[in-house]
């Protein structure tokens, strides 16, 4: 353990030792699946609240992973084990599940935590029951119902003990924007794992068919297809933008370098094309690091005083 995360659960009240060892575990599975998100947080978010938004993001992940892995019947019966687990222990608020005791502190120190976990779990099915859509329509049901409370879980927590006016709506603008992104710029590993999360809809609007894409056809077809998401994904984050204002001001320096970081995103996937269906596209890194440390410096030079203390870098 680096001093500088000890200096983070201490300053996070985290004193037990089997927490600590707890919290630790979960950065570090974090740091390995989410290494962008986790360079962000580590830079941009202040010490007393990195660990307590490791936790949140490795519960949503680990939730995330048993709706998504293996055969339906064995996603449903995993999930389904783990949703009881969860469920109890918020009711009784202690476990014995190393994965659990960090989420279940958190929310003592974060109390509406609670409520949006629950909200997540009720919304998990629609991720487990998911067969692809048919229509833009019911993409944006798909947002609703689960896309959009696994996001709350972490803009819940940064927004702090009361949710502005607008701020949800202004979340679910952006995350609009950030999960078609997603779908479209993961097209050729979704597709390799029998999944297509494109509307239909939107595929016979251009004359594309699923086997154009899972050939990886370079035709005006797929590449006017593309555009026209990934074009629509950027307009979608780039109107999600009042949310960095309305969040806790803790929260601002992450919220805009999670905008910028989706717009390099988008802008190098259109740039890649039609080469998208053979693999996703990366920001720039030099780029990437630019806006973080820039956020990072930009927090420095115009500390606020909120909750303990100063917003300060971590």
């Amino acid at each position: 353990m680096g001093p500088w995360w000890g200096r983070a659960l201490d300053a996070a009240g985290i004193d037990s030792a089997r927490l600590r060892a707890d919290y630790t575990r979960q950065r570090r599975t974090v740091a390995r699946h989410r290494p962008s998100s986790y360079l962000a947080a580590r830079l941009l978010v202040r010490r007393e609240l990195l660990p307590h938004l490791l936790a949140v993001t490795a519960f949503m992940d680990r939730t995330d992973t048993l709706l998504d892995s293996g055969p339906p019947a064995q996603r449903a019966t995993a999930f389904a084990h783990w949703e009881q687990q969860v469920r109890e222990g918020l009711a009784g608020g202690t476990t014995d599940h190393p994965d659990l005791r960090p989420l279940l502190h958190t929310i003592t120190v974060h109390p509406p935590l609670r409520a949006r976990v629950t909200e997540f779990l009720t919304a998990a099915p629609a991720d487990l029951d998911f067969a692809g859509f048919a229509t833009e329509e019911d993409y944006q049901e798909y947002v609703d119902a689960y896309t959009l409370p696994a996001f709350m879980l972490i803009a819940g927590l940064l927004a702090g003990e009361d949710i502005p006016a607008g701020y949800r709506e202004a979340c679910r603008t952006y995350i609009d924007g950030s999960q078609r992104l997603d779908f479209v710029n993961d097209l050729a590993e979704d597709l390799a794992e029998g999944r297509l999360n494109l509307p239909q809809e939107t595929l016979d609007t251009y004359g594309v068919t699923r086997a154009d894409l899972e050939s990886g056809r370079d035709t005006s077809g797929t590449r006017a297809l593309l555009a026209h998401v990934l074009d629509r994904a950027r307009r979608s984050v780039d109107a999600g933008r009042p949310m960095a204002d309305l969040v806790a001001p803790e929260g601002r320096p992450l919220f805009r370098a999670m905008i910028g970081i989706e717009d390099l995103t988008a802008r190098a996937a259109q740039a890649k094309g039609a080469a998208l269906l053979r693999g996703p596209a990366r920001p720039p890194l030099f780029r990437t690091l630019r806006l973080l440390f820039g956020e990072r410096a930009r927090a420095r030079r115009s500390p606020v005083t909120a909750g303990t203390g100063t917003v300060k870098a971590s």
